[in-house]
């Protein structure tokens, strides 16, 4: 089951209209439509009464888990999103020339790994 598809359901039940729910996520009324359509296929079920939009028993029962899953989903965003903001850690370290030798180099990993040579004081 596809967040967005679902973030676009919440809207829809939560606003009764797809163009006000299109207006809140900016989208156009079609994408929204198309959403739901997905959805519904999705989970071989109807979710939705179009004229008035209302949730179908399904679509009320699918309502009282999507809070909680999109909580959800939000909450572990922000979590890795703390990963991405961490500050790098720097490891300093004294070798001799030899030590520098290019299979050693090479064995390194590329991402992440910065070298600087300074002369000896």
């Amino acid at each position: 089951m596809d967040p967005h598809l679902l973030r676009t359901f919440v809207t829809v039940t939560r606003l009764g209209s797809f163009s006000e729910a299109a207006r809140a996520l900016g989208y156009t009324q079609s994408a929204v439509s198309q959403h739901i359509a997905a959805l519904e296929t999705d989970l071989a079920l109807p979710l939705l009464t179009r004229r008035p939009v209302a949730p179908t028993p399904a679509g009320e029962r699918l309502l009282e888990h999507a809070g909680p899953l999109l909580l959800r989903i939000d909450a572990a965003r922000a979590a890795l999103g703390r990963f991405a903001a961490a500050p790098r850690a720097t490891l300093r370290v004294a070798a001799s020339p030899l030590a520098l030798h290019p299979r050693a180099l090479a064995a390194l990993p590329a991402d992440g790994v910065t070298l600087t040579a300074r002369p000896r004081e």
